[in-house]
């Protein structure tokens, strides 16, 4: 009996230590809330380079401090002059400040210098004056050294972190911004009074990480804004407009009782596209951009098709939560310091690997695949010298449907060697698809296939890193 008891026991502990190793494990994959970063990560240097150099043994890691001087606000642009340049391999530390910190300065700019000073506009000065066309503010552009239009580069979220408040008085929290807005779905179905409207809806999150949701903190309806040029904005018309909260209603019994749990990750990644000089940061398209995924998190990897030297890749629009589509205009827009390393797979690389043949946004989670699709997969080069408004009249989510299905029937067929009659069948059994956003221009729907459904053996492998 005594001897029954002990093996038991010891079957017994086998299996929980087992059970609490792999959790352990699986734990360090979840994108969600604010995993400690790997302890992988090289210590960070001490100065940025600006121009390619050797590449070395080992990788390194730099950091791209968010200022006036480091962010470009609401575009994209092959003409930008990079930041810092990096090789394949190298990891950076970039620092991402939302475009929403004007609905509450107090929480979400006051005592911070980096943020008060790319907001920084009075009737005398305006610090960051090129705003637009878009509304992001974007960190970078970063030029990876070696990259060459028709090459794929991977971009690993390695570690994400939200940005502390300045304030003193609000010391160990962070605050995010949800603005139900004119270009939302919602604008045109309100059932109560007063119709149609705009609400801004203030998030209160745990700076230090040991809390994993947010919660509201009040919501306002917006009341016209007067700009310090003295132009009044009757809606949420031009980005970095920061709220005068003496002409508005602090409604504080918001929300009570619920939490919103945080899936931190950046609305706005990509590199930039060869089409035009200038490109609108809303609308995503082959590029990246503004896709706004939720589920490109810590612990996941994008791929983009380089279009242009060095491929000039810049991210920001970080959201502390999002639920699929961004219905009613935004995510919770806050402010979010981010880890990355770049790896830059070569076109000659790419033949006969599970990456052959993308040429449009690819996320790679630790257990699924996941392709982006839009209304149109190439806005800028399908609607002409006017594509950059014409989005805006013609995004349609059955077009962003038959473009997700398609690209996830190639990705199928390319790599894992699927017929096409045999991958659409997979595709109606075992994959899954989701409205990425209706609100950017050039809405999206992304595809999911779970890597766990198919046999190794029958997968091609990734391309080596270079």
């Amino acid at each position: 009996m005594v001897e029954n008891r002990k093996k038991r026991w010891l079957r017994t502990w086998s299996v929980l230590f087992v059970a609490t190793l792999a959790l352990c494990l699986g734990a360090s994959f979840l994108p969600a809330g604010q995993t400690a970063a790997s302890d992988g990560i090289p210590p960070l240097e001490s100065s940025l380079p600006t121009t390619c150099s050797t590449s070395t043994a080992s990788p390194r890691h730099y950091k791209v401090a968010a200022s006036p001087e480091t962010v470009h606000w609401g575009f994209y642009s092959k003409n930008l002059a990079p930041i810092i340049s990096v090789n394949s391999q190298d990891y950076v530390t970039l620092e991402t400040i939302t475009h929403h910190a004007g609905d509450d300065y107090d929480r979400m700019i006051a005592g911070d210098p980096a943020i008060e000073s790319i907001y920084h506009w009075t009737s005398d000065e305006k610090t960051v004056s090129d705003r637009g066309p878009g509304v992001h503010i974007l960190t970078g552009p970063v030029y990876v050294c070696g990259a060459e239009p028709g090459d794929l580069l991977e971009v690993r979220v390695v570690d994400l972190k939200l940005r502390p408040s300045g304030n003193p008085d609000y010391a160990g929290k962070t605050f995010g911004s949800n603005a139900s807005a004119w270009w939302g779905f919602q604008y045109d179905n309100y059932k109560d009074d007063p119709k149609p409207r705009e609400v801004i809806t203030l998030y209160e999150m745990d700076a230090t990480g040991e809390l994993d949701y947010a919660t509201a903190a009040y919501r306002y309806v917006w009341t016209p804004q007067t700009t310090p040029d003295g132009t009044v904005h009757d809606t949420i018309d031009y980005p970095g407009i920061i709220v005068d909260h003496d002409t508005v209603t602090e409604i504080d019994d918001t929300l009570e009782g619920v939490k919103i749990p945080l899936r931190l990750h950046l609305g706005s990644m990509g590199v930039a596209p060869s089409e035009v000089d200038v490109v609108d940061s809303i609308p995503p398209s082959y590029f990246g951009g503004n896709i706004d995924n939720r589920n490109i998190a810590m612990g996941t990897a994008m791929y983009y098709p380089v279009s242009v030297p060095g491929a000039l890749f810049s991210g920001g629009d970080a959201h502390a939560s999002q639920g699929d589509s961004e219905l009613d205009g935004t995510a919770i827009e806050t402010s979010i310091t981010g880890v990355f390393q770049f790896v830059l797979h070569k076109q000659a690389d790419l033949p006969g690997t599970i990456l052959e043949g993308v040429n449009y946004p690819l996320l790679e989670t630790p257990d699924s695949w996941i392709v982006h699709g839009f209304t149109y997969p190439n806005y800028l080069e399908a609607l002409g010298e006017d594509a950059q408004s014409k989005i805006y009249e013609l995004s349609s989510l059955d077009p962003a449907l038959k473009d997700s299905s398609a690209k996830l029937r190639d990705f199928l067929m390319n790599g894992m060697n699927l017929t096409e009659d045999e991958a659409f069948s997979l595709i109606t059994v075992g994959a899954d698809f989701a409205i990425t956003q209706v609100v950017d221009g050039n809405w999206g729907v992304h595809g999911i296939v779970p890597k766990g459904i198919f046999d190794p053996d029958h997968v091609k492998p990734k391309p080596a890193d270079s």
